[in-house]
């Protein structure tokens, strides 16, 4: 059986980390390891334990969670931090990216939102919520665009990578090898003028693919 995503949940309610705990655990692929109710707990718990993920709450005590993210991000390489938080402003999202957070969700999004940001973060890929990523990506430079329609396959590797699925899980979702995977998603970008995960949310969200379903 493979090894359970260890996950450290930070957050100064009580009950919001006792409903995190029991979505979280409630996943046959994760754990909680341990809770911090401030940022200086959340820190010094990431060092003891390495969990894989560190779900962070953007407003804590001792220590905010920009700057506990950023203290993670150093210290604890391994661990990567999914920021939770109410704020929509633009500040509080470029402040995250700078500390080194590797997603953004908002916490009234769903709780399947929440599981699914988990598995993406942890698995090395990046996820953002789609209110939030509008915010933030709009001004990405790209690069010149190579022109050309998505073909369908093209199309469908990108959307499935927007929403944070990693390569292999697309692989497996269609059938496809990992190679195939990356072939698709190398032209996709090509064609769009875009280089990062980031752009194709960017997208993504303009395509209006972020708000189907």
């Amino acid at each position: 059986m493979a090894a359970k995503h260890r996950v450290l949940l930070a957050d100064d309610h009580n009950v919001v980390r006792a409903g995190l705990r029991a979505l979280v655990d409630a996943q046959a692929d994760m754990e909680v390891v341990a809770e911090a109710a401030d940022g200086e707990a959340a820190c010094r718990l990431a060092a003891e334990l390495r969990p894989d993920v560190a779900v962070v709450d953007v407003s804590m005590p001792r220590l905010s969670g920009a700057q506990a993210t950023e203290r993670i991000a150093r210290e604890c390489p391994g661990t990567r931090v999914l920021a939770l938080t109410v704020h929509e402003d633009r500040g509080y999202l470029q402040q995250l990216m700078q500390a080194g957070a590797s997603g953004y969700l908002l916490k009234r999004a769903a709780a399947d939102d929440l599981i699914h940001a988990i598995r993406a973060v942890a698995r090395g890929g990046t996820y953002l919520d789609p209110s939030l990523a509008g915010k933030v990506l709009g001004g990405l430079a790209r690069r010149p665009a190579q022109g050309g329609a998505l073909s369908d396959r093209e199309e469908e590797v990108l959307r499935l990578i927007a929403r944070g699925f990693t390569n292999r899980e697309i692989a497996a979702r269609l059938e496809v090898s990992v190679k195939t995977v990356e072939t698709h998603k190398a032209r996709a970008m090509e064609k769009l003028g875009v280089d990062s995960r980031a752009g194709i949310v960017a997208h993504a969200i303009q395509a209006g693919w972020m708000t189907e379903g």
